[in-house]
C-alpha cells in the first residue's frame, strides 16, 4: 500500500495536477477597457497587447481560480490554464458591474456550454444571477454552479489555500461589493479593485496592508479633474489619495501596494508619467499583466 501511495503521488506530481501556489495579474483596466468607447484621446489611440480588464488568477494545488469574469474572460482563462496546467477554472465574483461578471456569458450554450463551473458569489449577487436573464439560464442549464459566500466567512479551497470575502462600500445597484483576502501556504494577498473611498470602509486599509504580503488596490483614477464630468458620480480613491494615506508606512510596507483597475484616462497607465515615477520612487507599484507572485 505504501508503494502504491508513493506511485500515485509521483504520477500526480509529474502529470502537473499538483502545482505550487501562485497569484497572477490577469488584467489591470477599469470595466470599460481600452480603447474605451467614445474616447478619441491619445490614451485610447492604440490598443495594447494583453491590455485586459482588472482580474487576478490564483493557482492552487489541483485547481485554478479567477477573480472576476471580465469582458476579457476568454483570454484571461486561457492564459491561467496555460500557466497552471489545470483544465478547469473556478470563479470568484466581486460585484455586478459590467467589467466584473459579464464574462460569464462565455460559459453559456451559445459558446463553451460549460458544465457546473463553480461561481463563488455573495448573497445578493447569487440572487441577481439566479433571477435575471440571461444569467439565470446559466443556472437553469447548469452551466454554472453558484457557491454562496458570506461576509468574513473563509472558504478553504485546499489544505493551505483560503479566500475570505470582505464587504466594501461601492455603488451597489444590483449586488453588494466585496474585496478578497487570499491566504496561501506562505503569503497573503488583498484584492480590492473597487471601493468608493477608504474613509467609508469600516476597516483600516493601513492596518490591512500591514497584515498582507501583497495589496492589489483600486487605482481607477490618479487625481481629481481627470474626467469631463463630476467625479463624485463615480467615486473611487484617487491613486494620489491612497499614496498619501499610506505614505507614512515604512518602505517595505509601501512596496506591497500594486495599483490595479486603472481607467483608460488614468495618466499612470503611461510608465513615463511623472506622477507614476514619483510614486514608484516611494515604493508604490502598478500592476501589469503576467506579473506572478508566490503564495
Amino acid at each position: 500500500m505504501l508503494i502504491r501511495g508513493i506511485l500515485v503521488f509521483c504520477l500526480c506530481f509529474f502529470s502537473g495536477t499538483i502545482q505550487a501556489q501562485k497569484l497572477y495579474v490577469l488584467g489591470t483596466l477599469q470595466d470599460g477597457g481600452s480603447p474605451h468607447m467614445g474616447c478619441e484621446k491619445l490614451c485610447c489611440a492604440v490598443q495594447k497587447s494583453q491590455d485586459y480588464v482588472s482580474s487576478i488568477g490564483v493557482v492552487g494545488e489541483r485547481q485554478s481560480f479567477i477573480f472576476d469574469a471580465t469582458p476579457d474572460f476568454v483570454s484571461q482563462t486561457n492564459y491561467l490554464k496555460e500557466v497552471s496546467g489545470h483544465k478547469s477554472v473556478a470563479i470568484f465574483l466581486t460585484h455586478a458591474h459590467m467589467g466584473h461578471y459579464t464574462g460569464l456569458m462565455h460559459l453559456g450554450r451559445e459558446a463553451y456550454n460549460a458544465v457546473k463551473t463553480m461561481v463563488y458569489a455573495m448573497p445578493k449577487m447569487v440572487h441577481f444571477l439566479s433571477k435575471n436573464g440571461p444569467w439565470s439560464q446559466l443556472v437553469s442549464l447548469k452551466n454554472i454552479a453558484l457557491m454562496p459566500l458570506q461576509e468574513n466567512q473563509t472558504v478553504f479551497l485546499d489544505q493551505s489555500l483560503s479566500v475570505t470575502p470582505l464587504k466594501v462600500p461601492h455603488r451597489d445597484e444590483y449586488s453588494e461589493t466585496v474585496g478578497y483576502l487570499i491566504k496561501g501556504k506562505n503569503k497573503t494577498a488583498l484584492y480590492v479593485p473597487d471601493i468608493d473611498k477608504w474613509s467609508k470602509w469600516n476597516r483600516s486599509i493601513v492596518a490591512l496592508v500591514k497584515k498582507v504580503d501583497y495589496a492589489f488596490l483600486d487605482g481607477t483614477f490618479f487625481a481629481d479633474g481627470e474626467l469631463p464630468r463630476p467625479m463624485s458620480e463615480v467615486p473611487h480613491p484617487f491613486v494620489s489619495e491612497t499614496a498619501a494615506l499610506l505614505g507614512s508606512l515604512p518602505l517595505k510596507e509601501r512596496q506591497k501596494v500594486y495599483f490595479i483597475h486603472l481607467n483608460h484616462s488614468n495618466p499612470a497607465r503611461n510608465s513615463a508619467f511623472k506622477g507614476r515615477l514619483d510614486l514608484e520612487r516611494l515604493g508604490f507599484q502598478f500592476a501589469a499583466f503576467g506579473l506572478s507572485f508566490d503564495l
